[in-house]
C-alpha cells in the first residue's frame, strides 16, 4: 500500500506529467483512505488555481 510520502510525491509529479493507470489507481485508493493527503491534494488544486489567476494575460514576453 502507498504511504503518505509516496502519495504527496505523486500528487506533485502529476503537475508535471500524466500519471499512469497504476499510479492513478494507487493514489486514488490512498486518498480515499487518508484525509491528510486528500486535504494536501485539495490545497495543491487551490494554489494552482490562484497561481493561474494571478498570471497576466499578456503572453508577449514568452
Amino acid at each position: 500500500m502507498m504511504n503518505c510520502e509516496q502519495a504527496t510525491r505523486l500528487m506533485s509529479e502529476a503537475q508535471e506529467r500524466p500519471l499512469n493507470l497504476k499510479e492513478k489507481t494507487e493514489l486514488k485508493f490512498h486518498t480515499v483512505m487518508c484525509s491528510g493527503c486528500r486535504r494536501f491534494g485539495e490545497q495543491m488544486t487551490v494554489l494552482r488555481q490562484l497561481t493561474k489567476a494571478s498570471r497576466p494575460n499578456d503572453n508577449s514576453d514568452q
